[in-house]
């Protein structure tokens, strides 16, 4: 049988300005996580007050891969549990830190996906937090969702594949070599 891979994503509640910078991620909160397990094959939504289900279900992943869910969600986790490490969770795969390495610089998602997978994203954090302060909340759990759906298909593209797509700063297509891991 195979690993348990888990994507995952989430939506902050306040803008890095509204907390007091970039140093300040932790005090960002959560609007709503999003994740997708391939061994229950489901999608699961998490609120701000379920941070602790959302880890325990990271933690017990063989995998979890994410788009600067390195840099960014796991540090506005920290936020919500107070004996969250990110070190407990060595199994997981930043796609943007990966192609990073390979690029020599950052790439957003949307350039990969609409390259890759003729996909790009539904909006933006941007929209998510406006959304958050209007009460839509439906709106980010949807918005949310299809950015983990993005993040798999590209994942599982780059998997089968050896490479991604991604369109340059001039928009022209351009090909990178991924080696990412099939579990």
């Amino acid at each position: 049988m195979a690993g348990d891979i888990v994507y995952f994503d989430l939506e902050t509640r306040r803008t890095a300005n509204d907390v007091g910078g970039w140093g300040n991620k932790h005090m960002m909160g959560i609007s709503v996580a999003c994740t997708f397990s391939t061994r229950l094959n489901e999608y699961s939504i998490y609120t701000q007050d379920e941070a602790p289900a959302l880890i325990r279900q990271l933690k017990e992943a063989d995998l979890v891969v994410g788009y600067n869910h390195i840099g960014f969600d796991y540090e506005v986790l920290k936020g919500h549990d107070l004996l969250f490490d990110p070190a407990d969770l060595p199994h997981s795969l930043d796609l943007l830190i990966d192609l990073e390495k390979t690029l020599g610089h950052r790439i957003k998602l949307e350039a990969v996906a609409s390259a890759t997978i003729g996909a790009g994203k539904t909006a933006d954090g941007l929209d998510a937090l406006k959304w958050w302060q209007q009460g839509e909340v439906a709106k980010i759990a949807e918005y949310c969702c299809y950015d983990v759906k993005v993040t798999m298909c590209v994942h599982q593209y780059g998997v089968e594949n050896g490479h991604v797509k991604y369109h340059d700063r001039n928009g022209r297509e351009q090909i990178a070599k991924v080696n990412w891991p099939r579990i």
